[in-house]
């Protein structure tokens, strides 16, 4: 007999929706792309909230785990114009504590059986038998099914979501170019001295610059730019060719008139690579529910960044989850149309969120929208609920 639920994608939301199962009795297995659970090391650091993300590790029993792992030291937050000149800051302290993601990862893989993981599992697409049961087909030849409930937890670019509906990921027009400095590099001891804990954002002439301190010291700088989608694969500029990409970002185009000690940022950097913001729009995020399957996460409502995304798909896996144990397998196409009502309400804010911040981060007036904004939310949050 095939489990109950088949996850596809295991990173934070699939994996968190796996344990939380676990702890629940629910027989199910997870299908990921990745060869092994080492196999793939990259990946910034989160900030992981109270309200959804923490939650979520509570309820799967993680909590006291994560917090071996979570460094509120790198709450700091600190906002710059293009000249360097510091205009924002939140110290440290806000219960919103960063993790790398691969350790986030891994104790949600350490939390559940080895053998419920399929590595190496890339799906190609999903089908349907003669009965209508949903078929798993993988590019390595193999194919699965018999589930119950198929969820697609696979990103931005879901091969679930295609059964449910044909809506797909917009372009933003916006790029982060994504680089590090780390303690190796002879400008690391002036990062560390100039930035310290937490992230830095510098915004001007519609551009950014981010730096955001990792769990092993390094630094990831991420220059924010508004660019045609084709931007890497027309050629208009090589990432692998580190001197080439250095010149092209410090050009008067890019960079070329912000702050010598931000330009360093560029300078210094290594290891560039792309990364195209994408999101769903929100009217898409909703659709009449289809038997046996879902989705959550990314693969339901991808938002460009607005420090909510993993928290938002850990509540996804936390309300699923809780529906699932609430009408048990008997019932689960009730537990998903009532899952998805509340998804369709987080997703569609929290894509909207993040449209409103990029407008913020890219607005003309270089920071001066976004503090104000965060002074405006500080101030709204400090008034006496009524």
């Amino acid at each position: 007999m095939p489990p109950t639920i088949a996850i596809i994608g295991a990173g934070p939301c699939g994996l968190t929706l796996a344990r939380l199962l676990e702890c629940r009795g629910v027989d199910y297995v997870v299908y990921e792309r990745d060869e092994s659970d080492i196999s793939n090391r990259r990946g910034g650091s989160l900030d992981i909230h109270a309200e959804t993300g923490q939650l979520a590790l509570k309820e799967a029993g993680l909590f006291d785990e994560f917090k071996k792992h979570a460094r509120y030291e790198d709450t700091s937050f600190t906002i710059a114009n293009q000249q360097g000149e510091r205009v924002f800051h939140i110290g440290q302290g806000r219960d919103a504590p960063e993790i790398d993601r691969i350790l986030l990862r891994q104790i949600l893989l350490d939390s559940i059986p080895k053998e419920k993981v399929r590595w190496n599992h890339v799906l190609k697409s999903v089908t349907r038998d003669q009965d209508g049961h949903h078929i798993l087909q993988f590019t390595n030849g193999s194919s699965a099914s018999g589930f119950k409930l198929v969820i697609g937890a696979d990103g931005a670019w879901s091969k679930v979501r295609a059964s449910i509906t044909p809506a797909k990921p917009q372009y933003s027009g916006n790029h982060y170019i994504e680089s590090r400095i780390n303690p190796e590099s002879p400008y690391y001891p002036t990062m560390v001295s100039k930035v310290g804990a937490g992230t830095l954002m510098c915004l001007g002439s519609s551009k950014e610059i981010v730096t955001q301190r990792q769990g092993n010291g390094s630094y990831r700088i991420y220059l924010g730019v508004t660019v045609p989608e084709d931007f890497v694969r027309s050629g208009v500029v090589n990432l692998a060719d580190t001197e080439s990409a250095q010149r092209l970002f410090l050009s008067s185009e890019y960079f070329g008139n912000w702050a010598e000690e931000l330009k360093d940022l560029i300078r210094y950097s290594e290891d560039f690579r792309s990364w195209p913001l994408y999101y769903m729009t929100p009217e898409t995020v909703s659709w009449d529910s289809v038997p046996g399957i879902t989705l959550v996460g990314d693969a339901a409502h991808v938002a460009v960044p607005n420090g909510e995304g993993v928290n938002c798909a850990m509540a996804d896996a936390l309300s699923l989850a809780s529906k699932i144990a609430t009408y048990g397998i008997d019932a689960l196409n009730r537990a998903v149309m009532e899952y998805e009502e509340d998804m369709f309400r987080r997703g569609v804010e929290h894509i909207k969120d993040g449209l409103q911040m990029a407008t913020l981060i890219r607005h003309k007036d270089g920071p001066d929208a976004l503090v104000s904004f965060f002074k405006t939310a500080m101030e709204n949050a400090a008034q006496p609920s009524t």
